[in-house]
């Protein structure tokens, strides 16, 4: 392939990659397939070449893989897992009750001072399933899938903090500037959808996470990887629609001529940034015919319905369940829900966290969409090569938090055992991994740290999560920075 003969500047050679390279190519590979975004037919012609170009294209896996996409349901605030899914009834007997010397020895906790009180749950706890999976009786509607899940009871984190908590399992690092699992995953595999993103994230439970936009950016990758918010009520991104008396053929003509500007800068500098530009303003062009209708969930049939409990036009968890489900259907290579609400300390009311009754509260928000999810997927062979992932940042301690002197229930931070659940794509179904100790405090069988759930998840996609790389400030990095092991009993 021949280059331009024209000299580049010392500083654009430093700044070359490969994206600048075919963009600077002679036969124009570059032009092609940023033109190619302006009209169809053209696309289909020049298919290969901008497939070299276009960062959201489709790419080939490492290895043949077992899911297609994710779908990540993150309960923001971190659910007890010693109310839901880790019984320990060696705490009953003990309840309210000193704690052991030996288990606070040495201990930092992110709220808890002097000795604290033993907590047993107050929830009752039943196997289901031909598995016999014990789950709380808080998830009756989980409880009728528990054949298709794998519930891990052994997971370890690095943070006690909501926000460095959430930022580490979504990017490898507790520090904001890593791109998030959504991005590399979009980064690696590319897009299937032509008209919608390839990282969507939806909110609900009130208000983003203490992370903050940081759990679903792009970091150092090309900001195309991003993840891109849509809301429940308006318009699915902000601006989306043409202004007032500015019509379709408008919008075309004025995005043309703001392509053609773009272009020659993209020309003239090389820089990706100008390119995710160009991408984002045809992105957003197409979205204005595609995400009206993909958020438009009234046409759904009245079962689907009532099997989510979704109500059109509401911002709920379970109109965000099915919209998970529509934008997988369309393409959408990870799609991510947050559901605030699940940091329950038990401190006093009119604060930021009240009482016992929050748990069951959020367990009835999630639980029966989440259920539904799950059976809607696998009703239409789409849960075999979808992914989906539900959790928190980290868990709870197995004693009564107090905090100021609270009379309510309620548990601090806990970084060292906590629970999540995944189904689909390449997992195991009615397996549940891991084991804590007595009191749940500790894991005793089956570690899975956050890099190794990472590797897993990656693993499931075809990735090799040690492949998986890019090249910054003179270094490669990856998600699971240095660490993580695939967690091969987890894999059907």
């Amino acid at each position: 392939m021949n280059c331009q003969s024209t000299p580049l500047s010392q500083q654009k050679l430093h700044g070359l990659t490969r994206r600048h390279f075919f963009s600077k190519c002679a036969w124009g590979i570059g032009s092609v397939a940023l033109a190619s975004m302006l009209d169809d037919k053209l696309f289909a012609a020049t298919k290969s070449a901008h497939s070299l170009i276009n960062p959201l294209s489709p790419k080939a896996p490492h290895f043949t893989p077992k899911a297609k996409r994710v779908i990540y349901l993150f309960m923001e605030g971190a659910p007890s897992q010693l109310d839901l899914f880790d019984y320990k009834p060696k705490l009953e007997p003990l309840n309210m009750k000193p704690c052991p010397e030996e288990m606070i020895k040495g201990e930092r906790f992110a709220f808890i001072k002097g000795v604290p009180k033993i907590l047993a749950t107050p929830h009752k706890f039943a196997r289901h399933g031909k598995c016999g999976m014990e789950l709380s009786e808080l998830l009756p509607h989980l409880a009728t899938v528990a054949d298709d899940i794998t519930l891990v009871r052994s997971m370890v984190t690095d943070a006690f903090n909501h926000a460095p908590a959430q930022i580490f399992l979504n990017s490898g690092s507790t520090q904001i500037g890593r791109p998030s699992m959504g991005s590399w995953l979009n980064y690696g595999l590319g897009s299937e959808s032509q008209d919608l993103p390839g990282f969507v994230v939806m909110l609900s439970g009130g208000g983003q996470p203490s992370g903050g936009t940081a759990c679903w950016s792009s970091g150092f990758l090309p900001t195309v990887y991003q993840g891109v918010q849509f809301r429940s009520q308006g318009d699915p991104v902000l601006f989306l629609s043409n202004p007032a008396g500015m019509s379709v053929q408008d919008r075309r003509r004025a995005l043309d001529a703001l392509h053609d500007l773009n272009e020659m800068e993209l020309n003239a500098t090389g820089d990706p940034e100008i390119a995710t530009r160009i991408n984002s303003f045809e992105m957003a062009y197409k979205m204005q015919t595609s995400a009206p209708e993909l958020m438009d969930i009234s046409k759904e049939p009245q079962y689907i319905h009532e099997m989510y409990g979704t109500e059109p036009g509401k911002v709920a968890f379970a109109n965000n369940c099915l919209l998970a489900r529509r934008l997988i259907e369309r393409g959408s290579r990870f799609v991510q829900l947050y559901h605030r609400g699940w940091d329950h300390h038990g401190t006093a009311p009119n604060t930021d966290i009240v009482n016992p009754e929050g748990l069951p509260k959020q367990c009835r928000e999630t639980d029966r969409p989440m259920a539904a999810l799950i059976k809607d997927l696998k009703q239409r062979g789409l849960l075999e090569d979808t992914l989906v992932i539900w959790g928190g940042e980290f868990g709870r301690t197995p004693m009564n938090e107090e905090r100021d002197g609270s009379k309510y229930l309620g548990r601090d931070h806990h970084p060292k055992a906590f629970s999540l659940w995944m189904a689909g794509g390449g997992i195991k179904g009615g397996y549940t991994h891991g084991a804590t100790d007595d009191f749940g405090y500790n894991v005793v069988e089956g570690k899975v740290h956050v890099h190794d759930l990472q590797a897993t998840i990656l693993h499931c996609l075809g990735l090799e999560h040690t492949k998986l790389t890019y090249r910054f400030q003179g270094r490669d990095f990856r998600l699971t920075d240095v660490h993580g092991e695939v967690v091969k009993a987890l894999l059907a």
